[in-house]
């Protein structure tokens, strides 16, 4: 009897046991991406032989604008490359290079490009993130104009960010992740890194920033407590700009970018390290932001765009969003700011560097070592 009794407090406690690590690692976060049941497109390579093409755009005559981290702006259009002169000296190390690039929202009226980059102009060894904008005359840059420039400058090769986008009142939006400085740069508005910026699109900064009344503060900062957002959209129809961010080891995360948000990097994270080890113990702390959605295990996001007009009627007002490390685009779905369901698309394509809705109505991925691929419905 007493044997009996201890063999079955042995199994009801090894079935506890169990039952509470599942629901340590299960949460109400937890939703399953699925394979699509029917693949109902067909991805077409439009532009071949890039190495990294980081960023993307099209101009008001149907060519794309890309970067490649390296340090080059092509010109793509009928089937031919171009490369664009004049284009800034650039700080490559690691993960910094030549980023993101965006027009102006009113391009025809103001004829300026945006793009972010890594620049070794001021204080310090290495470089930082910079942003400026230039008009095209032929295919050449010209009238540059430097808007922002984080400091200082470091020879760390992570965390550079860089997206770039325009909300429905003209702001210009930017990210600048923490430079690998964790513990200094992302909590500390008196330091650049780990942020989101708001600008005037002149690279002026809007008197209604949240810490223009801090004379301490770095006044061009939106939100801080960012560790490293390479995703950026506006919702079509609320006109909020959404970000996407790498975590360490999982607890990448959706967030919605309000004004003087504290996303809590690394106060609060459902990540850890990559060693296994934990670096806080809280996931949630009050006057922190929670997560619209995060991924365990991370996906390594990048690059990210809402589904809009007809083109694919499954997909329309969900997000698409890149994965770098598991070689596909990530449909999500939503139901206002809530996620309710993930779907792989375009599988075993590549690492996904950016993705991104065109002028025209289609979805263009853009893949690491390999090109620019454009989605094409049956």
């Amino acid at each position: 009897m007493n044997k009996f009794h201890l063999n079955y407090f042995t199994l009801f406690f090894l079935i506890f046991s169990l039952l509470t690590s599942c629901n340590d690692i299960r949460n109400e976060n937890d939703i399953a991406v699925r394979s699509e049941a029917q693949r109902t497109y067909s991805t077409e390579r439009i532009v071949d032989n890039l190495d990294n093409p980081w960023g993307m755009t099209w101009l008001p005559d149907g060519s794309m604008l890309i970067t490649e981290k390296r340090g080059d702006i092509i010109r793509f259009k009928n089937g031919t490359k171009t490369k664009i002169e004049n284009v800034p000296g650039i700080y490559v190390r690691g993960q910094g290079g030549l980023l993101d690039i965006e027009l102006h929202p009113d391009y025809k009226q103001h004829p300026w490009i945006y793009f972010t980059y890594v620049s070794s102009e001021g204080k310090g060894s290495g470089g930082n993130t910079k942003i400026s904008r230039a008009k095209l005359r032929g295919n050449s840059l010209v009238e540059i104009e430097d808007l922002y420039k984080a400091s200082p400058n470091s020879s760390r090769g992570q965390h550079f960010g860089s997206r770039i986008e325009f909300d429905d009142e003209g702001y210009l939006y930017f990210s600048i992740g923490d430079r690998g400085d964790r513990d200094v740069n992302p909590q500390d508005i008196t330091r650049d890194g780990g942020k989101i910026y708001r600008l005037e699109d002149d690279g002026t900064i809007p008197s209604s920033n949240p810490f223009v009344g801090d004379p301490n503060a770095k006044h061009a900062i939106f939100t801080y407590g960012n560790r490293n957002p390479q995703g950026m959209a506006k919702h079509p129809e609320t006109g909020e700009i959404w970000i996407h961010e790498h975590g360490p080891k999982g607890g990448d995360e959706i967030n919605i970018v309000k004004k003087g948000t504290n996303f809590g990097w690394p106060v609060i994270s459902y990540g850890i390290n990559y060693s296994g080890t934990k670096f806080t113990e809280e996931t949630k702390r009050e006057g922190m932001a929670q997560p619209v959605y995060y991924w365990v295990p991370s996906i390594a996001p990048c690059g990210m765009t809402f589904v809009t007009g007809n083109r694919y009627p499954e997909w329309k007002g969900h997000l698409l969003v890149g994965s770098l490390k598991f070689n596909y685009v990530e449909l999500v779905k939503l139901d206002g700011d809530k996620v309710i369901g993930r779907e792989k698309i375009a599988e075993d394509i590549g690492r996904v560097r950016n993705v991104k809705q065109g002028p025209d109505g289609y979805i263009y991925i853009a893949v690491e070592g390999d090109g620019i691929y454009k989605v094409v419905p049956n």
